[in-house]
């Protein structure tokens, strides 16, 4: 694209939210007929697969420290909003924490708990899928990963919603989200001041016991890493079981795939993944001018990497127009790329695994309730209800 092209292109009539469309992949066609779709004063966005991935990969170009998104922190969010060289300390210290083997041990807890939120409401016939289910099971997940107790999970729920979801005008969302990131530090400051005092066996103690050349990661630090570790843990499985299973109760034919054969679901869970991309779009700034498929962005510009475009871009991947369950390999960006790659990803592979294999074994067969009309929320890809109808199982 052309510098005039790019000042002329109007922007299309498709940037709408990738997240709240009810069919994110024809959002995706439309943006995809431009490389780079420019909104004067705003930001950039990139929307092809190639250069995506590309962007992804350039840490020292695309930055993710330079953003400056405010999610009611103080400090940079660790190690998401930090950039190489530093980036490569705190990912030392956590990476073998959230290793695919150390991650395995909690699958039984994770088979127990499905269990336990199943059996409250199979006998009624009916769910609220996002409250009785894609809430509370990775937020249990996460207490149990922490070692904190479960009686918190309220308070820890109107943190995460008002973080990344806070109603009203701009004014009063960031009221909302500085007063919820002051009671994430206070509620670690406290935990972490029990912990020295008396140390406990969970990934919040190893993480405070961990060195690095020799020396801890510093109170401040450890808040730091605390801080998204609730807003991943609590947010995004909710919004992939939400898509997930959103599209399996409008499509039976695929869903009786996974019934019918449960060693299909590790490649399910990776195409739904793709498909939907819950988390649609990643933000970085430029650090230097560059060019993009001939589109000149100048240093310091805000842009906007495209995931759920880049993910369904038949034209760099032939095939991907469509959705196979059976697809494998799947070198799809759900959980983003680089440096910055999701650090949790295994443990969200577990809890997305676990829940298709025991939901389906318990109520194999279901649908959305009459009358709905589904509602996605903006920014990341979820619902606000999802309610679903089956028969009764005693």
């Amino acid at each position: 694209m052309a510098a005039e092209d790019a000042e002329a292109t109007a922007v299309p009539s498709a940037v709408i939210d990738l997240a709240t469309s009810n069919d994110p992949r024809a959002v995706a066609r439309e943006l995809r007929e431009n490389p780079v779709v420019q909104i004067p004063d705003l930001f950039s966005l990139v929307t092809r697969r190639h250069d995506v991935e590309d962007a992804l990969r350039q840490s020292s170009v695309f930055s993710w420290s330079a953003v400056g998104m405010d999610l009611g922190n103080i400090r940079p969010l660790i190690p998401l909003q930090i950039d190489p060289p530093k980036h490569v300390k705190y990912r030392r210290i956590l990476d073998p924490l959230f290793a695919p083997k150390r991650v395995a041990r909690l699958e039984a807890d994770v088979v127990k708990l499905v269990g336990e939120l199943v059996s409250k409401f199979a006998a009624r016939g009916s769910c609220d899928f996002h409250e009785e289910f894609a809430v509370p099971l990775p937020c249990t997940v996460f207490l149990r990963l922490l070692g904190l107790p479960y009686s918190d999970m309220g308070t820890f729920m109107w943190i995460k919603d008002d973080i990344i979801r806070p109603p009203g005008d701009d004014a009063e969302q960031a009221r909302r989200r500085r007063k919820a990131g002051d009671a994430v530090y206070e509620y670690f400051g406290k935990v972490l001041e029990e912990r020295r005092a008396a140390p406990t066996d969970d990934l919040l103690s190893d993480i405070i016991n961990s060195e690095v050349e020799g020396e801890r990661l510093t109170d401040e630090e450890v808040m730091d890493i605390s801080y998204l570790f609730l807003i991943a843990g609590l947010d995004t499985v909710t919004d992939s079981l939400d898509c997930f299973f959103a599209l399996l109760a409008q499509e039976p034919e695929h869903r009786r795939l996974i019934v019918e054969d449960e060693s299909l679901i590790p490649s399910a869970v990776e195409e739904l993944l793709r498909w939907e991309s819950p988390v649609p779009a990643v933000p970085r700034r430029t650090l230097e001018d560059i060019e993009i498929a001939g589109c000149p962005i100048p240093a310091g510009e805000a842009v906007m990497l495209l995931i759920g475009c880049a993910n369904t871009d038949h034209d760099a991947l032939p095939g991907l127009e469509n959705l196979d369950l059976t697809r494998n390999p799947n070198p799809h960006l759900a959980f983003g790329g680089g440096v910055h790659r999701c650090l949790g990803s295994h443990l969200a592979r577990l809890e997305l695994r676990v829940a298709l294999r025991e939901f389906h074994r318990l109520i194999p067969n279901y649908e959305l309730a009459p009358g709905t009309e589904l509602e996605y929320t903006p920014g990341l890809r979820s619902l606000h209800t999802l309610p679903l109808v089956f028969d009764p199982v005693s």
